[in-house]
This record gives structure tokens, C-alpha cells and sequence, in this order.
């Protein structure tokens, strides 16, 4: 499987909380839902939905996760949101049990087996494995070399602060660009691949 991570981004390299005020307030976050000025149906939009139409599965951390799985069960009946329900989904989490996994075709992985579990899943056949949102497991796959792709929504907005998917630790990592597209708005629909070499 590939490994897609999908995030919307500022310019300062942020992907904290930009659904919602209440998404995501680690670190004394204040900007909760700063992409909403930005979004539209069919770049942005189109982007979203072409990278769900393309994966096989979703990868989350426990934060996203929860949030996912606390709006998109009550909005069935939309296509979008019958195919977040309905496709293969897998959290990684330290601390939720079996019992917690209310939301359709959900598997846990244990936080501490994450990395050895993710690579299984990585070089066994299949589509897209794509992580939304996530950072700090964004964070961690980009850290182990297992990203094949970056599907970044470039946000027109400096947030000075909060979480990011890139590692501090260092390590060379080379991607290709391979498409773009750009909005009204001023956003920036950028896939970068792995590049070959790499």
C-alpha cells in the first residue's frame, strides 16, 4: 500500500485545528477552523474528495480519529460522507480499547507496536493508506521514511505557531512535485511524490 498524507497547511507549515475552535487547543492553540476562510467546493473541496476517492483505507492518530468519528456517522446519506463511513479505517492509539472503536470498520493499532505495524501494512498489496490530519502520526511516518505521498493544501495564513507534520530530528527527504492546482482563494493544491530515487 501507499502511504498518502492529505493535510490542509499554512504558509508557516501549521495543520493544527483547522476544522473547528474546539478541534484541537494543545499548546494554548487559538486558531481552531482558520482554513474555513479559504475552503472552497471544488478545489479545495475536489482535492478532499479525490484523495478519499483514491485510498483504500484511512490511517488516523487517536485525536483525529475521534473527531472524525464523532461528526461523519451522523451525516450518512452523503456520498462523502457514506464513503468516510463505510471505507477500512485503522487508529493508532495508546489508549483507546476495542470497546471505544464505535465508528464502522475501525482497527486499532497499540501505539507502541505503531511503526512495525504501519510498515507490515505498507508493503502488503493494496491501494492508498491515507492519513488525514494526525500530526503527530504524520509526524512520525515522514521520521520513519514511510511517506509516498504529500497531498498539501497550502493555506494563504501565518498561524506563528502550533502543530506541524514535519520532524525537528532532521533527515533528507526527496519529493517530486506532481501536480498543483490553485484556488481563488489563493490556495495551493500541491502532490508531491517520492521521488524515485529516493
Amino acid at each position: 500500500m501507499r502511504i498518502v498524507i492529505s493535510e490542509f497547511i499554512s504558509l508557516d507549515g501549521i495543520v493544527q485545528a483547522p476544522g473547528g475552535a474546539e478541534e484541537d487547543t494543545t499548546g494554548g492553540f487559538t486558531h481552531g477552523g482558520w482554513s474555513h476562510p479559504f475552503f472552497d467546493p471544488e478545489v479545495v473541496g475536489g482535492a478532499f474528495d479525490k484523495a478519499l476517492g483514491d485510498a483504500e483505507a484511512l490511517l488516523f492518530g487517536r485525536r483525529t480519529w475521534q473527531t472524525m468519528a464523532g461528526a461523519w456517522p451522523e451525516r450518512a446519506g452523503d456520498p462523502f460522507a457514506d464513503r468516510m463511513n463505510s471505507i477500512r479505517k485503522y487508529v493508532v492509539s495508546s489508549t483507546l480499547g476495542e470497546s471505544d472503536l464505535t465508528w464502522d470498520n475501525t482497527t486499532l493499532i497499540a501505539g507502541d507496536k505503531a511503526v512495525v505495524a504501519i510498515r507490515e501494512l505498507r508493503e502488503a498489496d493494496g491501494g492508498d493508506l491515507l492519513v488525514m490530519g494526525s500530526p503527530t502520526l504524520a509526524s512520525t511516518l515522514l521520521s520513519e521514511d514511510l511517506v509516498d505521498e504529500l497531498r498539501l493544501m497550502v493555506m494563504p495564513v501565518v498561524l506563528g505557531g502550533g502543530k506541524t507534520i514535519f520532524p525537528a530530528g532532521g533527515g533528507l527527504r526527496t519529493f517530486e512535485l506532481t501536480s498543483t492546482a490553485i484556488s481563488e482563494a489563493g490556495v495551493h493544491v500541491c502532490t508531491y511524490r517520492r521521488a524515485v530515487d529516493a
